[in-house]
């Protein structure tokens, strides 16, 4: 028996929770591109980098000019803080978001992943998680704005054309199994797109001439991004591993063999080789800069293929998961 006040108040929680996102992507966005880091800024080779007042015969005039707006006094207006607003709208999103998904499973009186709607909900809801706990830890502001874009566009899909009203659970996924396989492969995904974000950020610095002043300059250089993609990667693969052998242990008790070739386990295995061979290829081979970015790119688009395409295009023993 569906609550149908829960079903009502998720909803509304979720279309909360998407314009308070939209409101955060445009605070990180204001904090990249009007405050000045000193820290993250780029300056071009053939403009050398001098400290103002170390003596030096040259300053960058990016600099100097950041320097004198720095020493001008404000004219009687507070400046906004767009760093803290926006991680405050960021928390207060997380907060609206975690509280749809619980509604909902309240709502339908299930764990609330059972069908496509649900699982772009909780894996947007992990990577922000994700995006949280490595902001504290590692001070990545400048991630946000991008992730921020990936969420919006994932959950305004959710709500436009994935949407379905909360339910029993079909009969194939009435098992606890479904609290251990599901979470542990959504926790992965989500932070997977962390990564994947990253990812991108580095091919495109690797590509396009960074222009001073402009967005990308304010991005941290490319050994930075590298660090970040694969810090989340290692977090995410052994959860992903742990992912496909819960999923094996349940087939066996649901379908009576623990590996049946079905085309949701092919392209998770698909994906876990991708993402084993970017780790391999760091750790033995040394590969860093684009060879790694592009691998990891590769598992990436395995993953998303494996989670859209497989279940939009192909037919198989996990088609009830759309």
């Amino acid at each position: 028996m569906v609550d149908t006040h829960l079903a009502s108040l998720s909803n509304q929680l979720m279309l909360g929770a998407v314009l308070v996102y939209v409101v955060t992507m445009v605070a990180y966005a204001a904090e990249l591109a009007f405050v000045h880091r000193r820290a993250d800024a780029e300056v071009p080779a053939d403009r050398p980098r001098v400290l103002v007042g170390a003596g030096g015969p040259e300053t960058d005039e990016a600099e100097a000019d950041a320097e004198e707006a720095a020493d001008e006094p404000e004219s009687g207006r507070r400046q906004i803080d767009w760093g803290r607003f926006a991680i405050l709208m960021n928390v207060v999103a997380w907060g609206l978001h975690g509280a749809e998904i619980v509604t909902r499973g309240m709502a339908a009186d299930r764990v609330p992943w059972g069908n496509m709607y649900e699982f772009v909900s909780a894996i947007s809801f992990a990577a922000v998680t994700v995006y949280l706990v490595m902001l504290w830890r590692y001070k990545i502001n400048w991630l946000g704005p991008f992730l921020m874009v990936a969420v919006v566009l994932a959950l305004g899909i959710a709500v436009l054309w994935l949407y379905n009203d909360p339910g029993p659970l079909r009969p194939a996924l009435h098992s606890y199994w479904i609290a251990i396989h599901v979470t542990a492969a959504v926790t992965a995904t989500g932070t997977f797109t962390v990564a994947g974000v990253a990812t991108v950020l580095y091919l495109v610095k690797s590509f396009v001439a960074v222009r001073p002043g402009g967005i990308l300059s304010r991005v941290p250089a490319m050994p930075a991004l590298d660090t970040v993609a694969h810090r989340a990667i290692m977090f995410a693969f052994p959860i992903w591993t742990f992912a496909i052998i819960a999923g094996a242990i349940w087939a066996d008790s649901a379908w009576g063999t623990y590996w049946g070739w079905d085309p949701k386990e092919t392209w998770s295995f698909i994906t876990w080789v991708g993402y084993a061979g970017y780790l391999h290829a760091r750790a033995t081979a040394g590969w860093r800069g684009r060879k790694a970015a592009f691998v990891s790119l590769i598992a990436f688009a395995c993953l998303l293929f494996n989670f859209f395409g497989i279940n939009y295009l192909v037919t198989g023993l996990h088609s009830y998961a759309g």
